[in-house]
């Protein structure tokens, strides 16, 4: 498979740039990948188009403000994008400067302003380099989160033409968000209001919820032409006891497990792939758990029967793993559709409700 089998032409006025006036509000494809059937609905519709029993399976983790703007003692400016916290006072950052960073060189944090905070606590340490990333470390000691949640900017993805506002900071952020740790949201997630949770629970539509930090890598684009020679970034991925126990449940009874997001699939198809020696569906981490699952067409799924996403950028792994599930032919016939159709691409776009290829 070459990258370029997974292109198709976007038009720059359909990307996303703002949220829609309320979270339910996008349009909702509804593609059945064993027919290609197509159908077009509202997201605030969804309660209609599933059924008692079914399982739809979030991803709680929580974005974090993770862009920060820092300078060098010198006057030299930074931009330092979180990629993961590693212990209480030390975080993992791509390092953005005109000069690489230096081991030992200290740096320190602006308000979103632009005006440097001279105190210490916000006084950040290089401790160690690796290509574009750097260890950074509070010079007291203090929690690093900290720095980040009273110093950092929401990190919209790079297709957003503009700065975070207020509203970002409650619109990319799913109502249900309990465990921070992402530095991109599970997109697929922003389209559910408490409302609509209410509406399909009070219908029999059962919820469980997994944790995924979306890294930085997410927006990383393929370097190389054959797929299969891409590595995934590795992110960090939790499934609890009870969790685990309610997917069995839903199998059992006949129910689909429904996915909300790739994040979500990739942590079910991870965890599927813990049970080789197990008669359990899947199993539960003990604690966080590294996953660099790549899906691709071709792969065969183990626990999911229907997922909730978004429309992603062209040659990505991300409309890659939509392909694999829905097949190729059908997913990238439906984006085409979705262009002439006008719908709103990529993180604040709109939604699509999809079935498998081969139920």
């Amino acid at each position: 498979m070459k990258k370029s089998d997974f292109y198709i032409e976007v038009p720059t006025e359909q990307i996303a740039q703002f949220p829609t006036e309320s979270r339910t509000a996008s349009r909702l494809m509804c593609l059945d990948g064993e027919t290609g059937n197509i159908r077009h609905e509202c997201f605030s519709g969804l309660v209609d188009l599933l059924k008692p029993g079914d399982r739809l399976v979030f991803n709680d983790t929580r974005v974090v403000p993770a862009r920060l703007m820092a300078c060098k003692p010198t006057g030299g400016r930074i931009e330092l994008l979180l990629e993961r916290v590693l212990s209480l006072d030390t975080a993992l950052v791509k390092f953005r400067a005109s000069k690489p960073a230096s081991i030992g060189q200290t740096v320190l944090v602006e308000r979103r302003s632009g005006e440097v905070e001279k105190g210490a606590a916000k006084e950040l340490l290089i401790s160690a380099r690796q290509t574009d990333f750097v260890t950074v470390q509070t010079s007291d000691g203090s929690p690093i989160i900290e720095t980040f949640h009273a110093f950092g900017q929401i990190p919209l993805p790079p297709y957003i033409d503009r700065s975070a506002g207020h509203e970002d900071a409650e619109r990319y952020q799913t109502v249900y968000a309990r465990h921070d740790g992402a530095v991109a949201a599970p997109t697929a997630g922003l389209h559910f209001s408490d409302a609509l949770l209410s509406a399909l629970s009070d219908k029999g539509i059962d919820s469980s919820f997994v944790t995924l930090h979306v890294g930085a890598g997410t927006f990383q684009p393929l370097r190389c032409d054959d797929v299969d020679q891409h590595v995934m970034h590795s992110e960090r991925y939790s499934l609890s006891d009870t969790t685990a126990d309610e997917l069995e449940k839903t199998r059992a009874a006949g129910g689909r497990i429904i996915a909300v997001g790739t994040t979500c699939v990739r942590t079910l198809e991870s965890a599927a792939q813990q049970t080789d020696c197990s008669d359990r569906l899947v199993l539960p981490t003990n604690g966080l758990s590294e996953t660099q699952l790549f899906i691709r067409p071709g792969y065969p799924f183990r626990v999911v029967d229907g997922m909730i996403t978004n429309f992603h950028l062209p040659e990505s792994t991300l409309i890659m793993l939509v392909c694999a599930f829905a097949g190729q032919t059908q997913t990238l016939t439906a984006y085409r559709e979705a262009v002439e159709q006008r719908y709103r691409f990529y993180s604040y776009g709109d939604a699509m409700l999809v079935w498998p290829e081969n139920k």
